[in-house]
């Protein structure tokens, strides 16, 4: 139950400073949503909102002092892409720029299936026996009947 309870306790795990915390729960909230939709450059498999790296830290005061000068959800997240581009969303649009980030998987796993494919049907026909010619058949034929002695080499 205790190794559970830890567990847990990590998912939700935070980066976020009590000095980075705002005096306003609302804006505090707001301020905690959107570092979890931004991505640490420095991490990239963290968000903001997770990560300890000094950038992720600057990202989130950064997030603070927008919402406090009066900037909406949208308009921090626009200005930190503005900054990073794309790569800084977690949930990146699916657009002209972004087509490698969101289709590069699936044609990776596209194309080894195919190197896997070619391989196996390669492995396949080096397999399969050549035909025998005229003599090989009529040797074959020989030991099978037991007629060869010493002529088989």
């Amino acid at each position: 139950m205790l190794a559970l309870a830890l567990l847990l306790g990590a998912a939700g795990a935070s980066a976020v400073q009590p000095d980075e915390m705002l005096d306003d729960p609302a804006l505090e909230v707001r301020a905690r949503d959107i570092s979890r939709s931004l991505r640490c450059v420095v991490c990239q498999n963290q968000t903001i909102d997770e990560s300890d790296a000094e950038l992720a830290r600057d990202l989130r005061l950064l997030v603070r002092q927008r919402l406090l000068a009066g900037d909406s959800d949208r308009q921090v997240v626009d200005y930190a892409v503005s900054r990073y581009g794309d790569f800084i969303l977690l949930r990146p649009p699916v657009k002209a720029q972004t087509y490698l980030l969101w289709f590069a998987p699936m044609l990776l796993i596209v194309g080894a299936g195919a190197v896997v494919w070619l391989y196996l049907a390669r492995q396949r026909r080096l397999a399969e026996p050549l035909p025998l010619d005229p003599e090989e058949q009529a040797r074959l034929a020989k030991v099978l009947d037991g007629r060869e002695g010493d002529e088989v080499r």
